[in-house]
C-alpha cells in the first residue's frame, strides 16, 4: 500500500517548467537594480535604497542556494534526493547573502578596484548570474519530478513549517531562525542606510614628479631663480562625506620670526583654484612656480579653504602646506656663475 501510496504523490508533482521562474525573477532582480542604481533620476529617490537592500540582502544568498539545493524538499521521503523546503530556502538565502557581501568586500579591497558602489554592484551581480546559471545547469541534470518547483511548490510547504509543524522541538527552531535572521537584515539593513559617520576630513598634499613620471611626495625644489619656473602639483582628496567646494591660495611670503611666531612682511600671490571634488575623489592641479620675489628663506605656502577664502589674510585655513625656499637674484647668478668660469684663467 505504502508503494502505491508514494508513486501516486510522485506522479502528482508538477514537472518541470521551461523557464526556472525564481531563477528568471533573480536575473530580472538584477537587472532592475542596475536600472534603480544607475539612473540619474531613479538613483536620488528612497527606491535606490529599497532595491539596493533587497539585492544586497537577499538575492545573491537564494541564487547560491539554488545552485546548491536544485532538488525539492522531500517530506514525503519518496525519492533518495535531499532538499530543503521553501521557508529553509528563503532563510538561507537571507544569511548567505550577509556572508557573501563581507567576502566580496574583502576581495575587492585587495583587488585596485576599492570598496565603491560601481565595483560591489558588478562584483555581486556578476557573482549572482554566475550561480544562476550553476542553478539551471544542475536543475536541468535531475528528472523534472525531483526539481525544485519555485514559486509554485512553496506555499504549502512555508505554510506548513510555520502553523503546522511536527512537533514543538520545530516550533522553537523556526522561530529562533526566523528572529536571527530578523535581526541580522535589521541591522545590516541601518549600517547600510545609516552608516557611522566616523571622522571626516580633506588629504591636503604637495607632490613632484620623479623621473619615472610617478607623483612623490619628496624631491621637492627649494632653490629658484628669479623668472624661471620649477613644477609643483598640489593635490586635495575629499573625505568629507559631501561634495566639497575648495579655494586653493598659493604664496610667496617674506616672514619674521619672533618666540615662534612667524609673522607676514610682505607677499606675492601666485595663484588661486576653487575645485570642486566630489566625495571620495581627488583633485591634483599640476603648475609652475615662477617667483618674482627674492629672499634666502621665503615660505612658499598652500592655503586650503572651505568654500570661498575669508577676506582677512590671516584667517587660519581649513589645511595648510608650505615648503622654505630660496629665490635668487638672475643677474647675481650669472655674476657668480660667470666670476666661477673666469677664476682658473686669472689663477
Amino acid at each position: 500500500m505504502s508503494d502505491q501510496s508514494g508513486t501516486s504523490q510522485d506522479s502528482t508533482r508538477p514537472l518541470g517548467l521551461p523557464i526556472d521562474l525564481d531563477l528568471l525573477g533573480i536575473v530580472a532582480a538584477v537587472v532592475t537594480t542596475g536600472v534603480v542604481i544607475f539612473t540619474p533620476l531613479i538613483w536620488t529617490t528612497p527606491l535606490r535604497i529599497v532595491f539596493g537592500l533587497a539585492f544586497v540582502l537577499f538575492v545573491p544568498g537564494y541564487a547560491l542556494i539554488a545552485a546548491l539545493f536544485p532538488e525539492h524538499s522531500e517530506a514525503d521521503k519518496s525519492s533518495s534526493t535531499s532538499g530543503i523546503d521553501g521557508l529553509e530556502r528563503i532563510v538561507l538565502s537571507f544569511g548567505s547573502s550577509i556572508a557573501l557581501l563581507p567576502l566580496v568586500g574583502i576581495v575587492l579591497d585587495f583587488a585596485s578596484w576599492g570598496i565603491e558602489l560601481i565595483p560591489i554592484f558588478v562584483s555581486l551581480a556578476g557573482l549572482t548570474i554566475g550561480l544562476t546559471a550553476i542553478a539551471i545547469i544542475r536543475r536541468r541534470q535531475l528528472p523534472p519530478t525531483q526539481r525544485v518547483q519555485a514559486p509554485t511548490g512553496w506555499t504549502q510547504s512555508i505554510r506548513g513549517e510555520l502553523f503546522e509543524p511536527d512537533n514543538r522541538i520545530d516550533v522553537v527552531l523556526n522561530i529562533a531562525l526566523i528572529i536571527s535572521v530578523l535581526l541580522a537584515v535589521s541591522s545590516l539593513g541601518y549600517a547600510v542606510v545609516a552608516p557611522p559617520q566616523g571622522e571626516s576630513f580633506t588629504e591636503f598634499s604637495l607632490l613632484t614628479e620623479d623621473e619615472s613620471g610617478e607623483l612623490v611626495a619628496d624631491g621637492y625644489p627649494t632653490n629658484f631663480t628669479v623668472s624661471e619656473s620649477q613644477s609643483l602639483v598640489v593635490s586635495a582628496t575629499n573625505k568629507e562625506r559631501t561634495p566639497m567646494d575648495y579655494t586653493v591660495v598659493v604664496e610667496i611670503q617674506q616672514v619674521t620670526v619672533s618666540d615662534g611666531v612667524i609673522q607676514v612682511d610682505d607677499r606675492e600671490r601666485l595663484y588661486r583654484f576653487t575645485p570642486k571634488v566630489q566625495t571620495g575623489e581627488t583633485w591634483r592641479r599640476a603648475h609652475l612656480i615662477t617667483p618674482s620675489m627674492t629672499g634666502d628663506r621665503l615660505r612658499l605656502q598652500y592655503r586650503l579653504y572651505r568654500g570661498s577664502p575669508p577676506i582677512e589674510e590671516n584667517t587660519e585655513p581649513y589645511r595648510s602646506l608650505h615648503l622654505w625656499i630660496s629665490v635668487a637674484n638672475m643677474t647675481a647668478t650669472q655674476s657668480n656663475s660667470t666670476l666661477e668660469d673666469s677664476t682658473p684663467e686669472d689663477t
